[in-house]
């Protein structure tokens, strides 16, 4: 089959790809930012990708007559005000799209809805659902609850939570319950409806077999990790301080952790259906989710995370837009320095930050990320992906990967903490040498004083760090 994958950047879609090629599918991948694609198949002879902004009805002709199925993986965590209409409008110009197309089946996946009262969020899961509905295409719509997955928002939430505090005072949404499923199971859910004629036009709620509170969902990941822990609730906190509390104990934005605190006051239980008997699926528990998340972490095989979706961070334009380096009103530290061995300073590039560390001035880079912390930025928590695998558009501490080329040896991040103005910092190893190149544009007067400020910290962290880097 020829198939259309939306949200190829996202979660789910970096992990569908791969199993719908492994099937034998063909597919065309839509992205907004096409530096930002998955570079592991960029030369399979399967897989093709296309630029679309589903905001942009115009740019969506790009996309071929001949798709016989389509997912439609798209979704905001955003919590900024107009998300709900934005949503619409790219499930709108989608429908609008693909039926003049002659796809036969969409698959949706949306989020369980069936509280009385919802958050914002799910309500517009709701809304792009019943947009997506079309009397000439056939929809198929599969709503899940809480993944639990490496590298998912919620599992790296609980899992900052259950590791990082001993005893917990914590808000009473905790008591809220819930349906969690694993990621495995939804992909498999995802794949196995794909051109099923039974499933056109229908849509079921998919979940793991355990009905959990928050709570129990983070003692029994304690009691699978091996670790003792004690939660009490509270009722008087509110919404907001609930959000802080998970902005500063977790790894998550303060965007994202608004966004979760939203949706986790409501209960989020499916409704039983026949779907396991259709697709003969038996979906795992929650303790064996978590244990097989962990297999693996262990073995660095983190397909996709959260912490890579811009959410996570403040960058919201293309990357293209930033990879060029401004010359003009810019502040710079340039240094060069010949390299032992080129392959070895590259694999020294390619593992910088994450629990690997900065090679130099750690302590410092921690201080500028407990600052920006404070300051309501990302600080270091996101980490890395992987420890030693780059890929554009990933998050790597407090910077966004903007070009990672090992084959040309060059690394350019883009800053992503709090700053009066804009930062790069560029590695390019060629002729023997590394260049490195730290770059600011301030913004004003108060980014200029800033520069100054921090000349003196530059001077050890980027002089040890290139020292580090060549020896």
């Amino acid at each position: 089959m020829k198939i259309l994958l939306t949200g190829i950047t996202g979660y789910i879609g970096k992990r569908i790809l791969p199993i719908l090629v492994e099937q034998g599918h063909d597919i065309i991948c839509c992205t907004r930012d096409i530096s930002r694609i998955p570079s592991t198949f960029t030369n399979n002879k399967r897989v093709s990708f296309i630029e679309v902004d589903f905001l942009d009805a115009k740019s969506l002709a790009i996309i071929p007559e001949d798709i016989d199925a389509a997912y439609y993986l798209i979704h905001s965590m955003s919590s900024d005000g107009n998300f709900s209409e934005l949503e619409f409008t790219c499930a709108y110009n989608f429908r609008k799209r693909l039926e003049k197309k002659k796809v036969k089946q969409v698959i949706y996946l949306s989020g369980i809805v069936n509280d009385s009262a919802l958050s914002k969020h799910l309500l517009s899961r709701k809304k792009v659902e019943n947009t997506l509905r079309s009397r000439i295409y056939s929809l198929t719509v599969l709503k899940a609850g809480i993944i639990v997955g490496s590298g998912s928002a919620s599992f790296e939430i609980i899992r900052d939570l259950v590791e990082k505090l001993p005893f917990m005072i914590a808000p009473k949404w905790l008591n809220t319950k819930t349906q969690p499923i694993a990621i495995r199971d939804v992909l498999t859910y995802l794949t196995k409806v794909l051109g099923r004629e039974d499933f056109y036009n229908k849509s079921y709620d998919i979940f793991g077999p355990n009905v959990l509170t928050y709570k129990e969902m983070l003692l029994m990941f304690a009691e699978v990790r091996g670790l003792k822990r004690v939660i009490w609730t509270v009722p008087v906190m509110t919404p907001r301080l609930s959000s802080y509390w998970l902005y500063f104990v977790t790894s998550t934005s303060f965007k994202l952790a608004k966004s979760l605190v939203d949706s986790m006051k409501v209960e989020i239980i499916g409704k039983p259906s026949n779907i396991n008997s259709l697709l003969n699926i038996k979906p795992l528990d929650y303790k064996t989710a978590v244990a097989k998340a962990f297999v693996m972490i262990e073995q660095n095989h983190i397909v996709s995370s959260w912490k890579d979706s811009k959410i996570s961070g403040r960058l919201t334009t293309k990357l293209s837009k930033h990879i060029q380096i401004p010359e003009h009103g810019c502040l710079t530290d340039e240094r060069s320095k010949k390299v032992n061995d080129a392959k070895e300073t590259v694999e020294r590039l390619w593992s910088i930050g994450g629990d690997n560390g900065w090679y130099s001035g750690n302590a410092l880079w921690k201080v500028r990320g407990f600052i920006d912390k404070l300051f309501g930025g990302i600080g270091l928590r996101r980490g890395r992906r992987h420890p030693t695998e780059l890929h554009a558009g990933e998050a790597l501490d407090f910077w966004r990967v903007l070009v990672a080329n090992k084959k040309e040896k060059r690394l350019l991040l883009y800053a992503e903490m709090k700053l009066p103005g804009e930062a790069w910092l560029e590695f390019n190893v060629k002729d023997g040498m590394l260049y490195q190149r730290a770059v600011f544009r301030p913004k004003g007067i108060i980014g200029r004083i800033y520069w100054f400020l921090v000349l003196p910290f530059h001077e050890l962290i980027f002089r040890g760090l290139i020292n580090r880097l060549t020896s």
